[in-house]
Formats: C-alpha cells, sequence, structure tokens
C-alpha cells in the first residue's frame, strides 16, 4: 500500500486551488499533495507537501475521506487520504511538480484533468457552495 494525501484548499468566494501536474504518470489539473513518508504523521505529511507544492501552510487541515486506486497488475493499492482546509498562510508559488493556482468549477472545462480528478472534487467539495 502506498500512502497518500492531497488537500483542497477553497476560498469563500468558491474558488479552489489546483496544481497543473507536469509528470506524465498523472498530468492535469489535481490537488497539491503527495506521499506519506516512513515515521511521519498523516496530518504533518499534508501541512508538509501543501508548503513544499504552494509555498503555503496550510491550518486546521480537515479529513474528508478517502480515494484508492488499486492497480493489481502493478502489485500496488494507492491510498490518498482527502482533506480540505479554508485557512493558510503564506505567499503562493509554484513548484516543480507544476503550476498551482486558484480556479472556479465552471472554469475546469478550459484544463486538461489529471484521472478521477472530478471525482476527488465532488468528495472533496461535498457540502461546500463551489
Amino acid at each position: 500500500i502506498i500512502l497518500t494525501n492531497m488537500c483542497m484548499l477553497y476560498r469563500k468566494d468558491g474558488s479552489f486551488l489546483v496544481e497543473n501536474r507536469k509528470k506524465q504518470d498523472w498530468p492535469g489539473l489535481n490537488f497539491p499533495g503527495g506521499h506519506v513518508e516512513k515515521d511521519e504523521s498523516i496530518l504533518h505529511s499534508v501541512v508538509r507537501e501543501i508548503q513544499e507544492e504552494t509555498g503555503l501552510t496550510v491550518e486546521d487541515p480537515e479529513f474528508v475521506s478517502y480515494y484508492e486506486w488499486n492497480l493489481p497488475e502493478e502489485g500496488v493499492r494507492h491510498l490518498c487520504l482527502l482533506f480540505r482546509a479554508s485557512k493558510w498562510h503564506g505567499e503562493l508559488h509554484s513548484s516543480k511538480e507544476g503550476e498551482v493556482f486558484f480556479i472556479t468549477k465552471n472554469d475546469l472545462a478550459s484544463y486538461p484533468l489529471a484521472t478521477d480528478f472530478d471525482k476527488i472534487l465532488a468528495i472533496c467539495a461535498k457540502g461546500l457552495t463551489i
């Protein structure tokens, strides 16, 4: 099992932060996040990954659910823990992972989406007005 995380940062105006991933293994818009490192708490991994990929320090990330990709042909299961947050501080900047920017749901059609991003967005946005 490969343990990962993603976090949706959202604003009151309905916009949310996405990352336009460059890596060819999973290109397109997605939420920032990454791997939980050995001996690292899941919560710490969320804060660390968001800071590394966006320059922002997330405050009080809320666990929402999980998403999984079972790849038996590769002998691996990816378990991604999904979080969301409306509080952060710092200066937004992109990283080697890809460009980060705020977007509205209506503007998603203008970009390629990473595999299953539509499903992950629906899970993370449940109960929110976006």
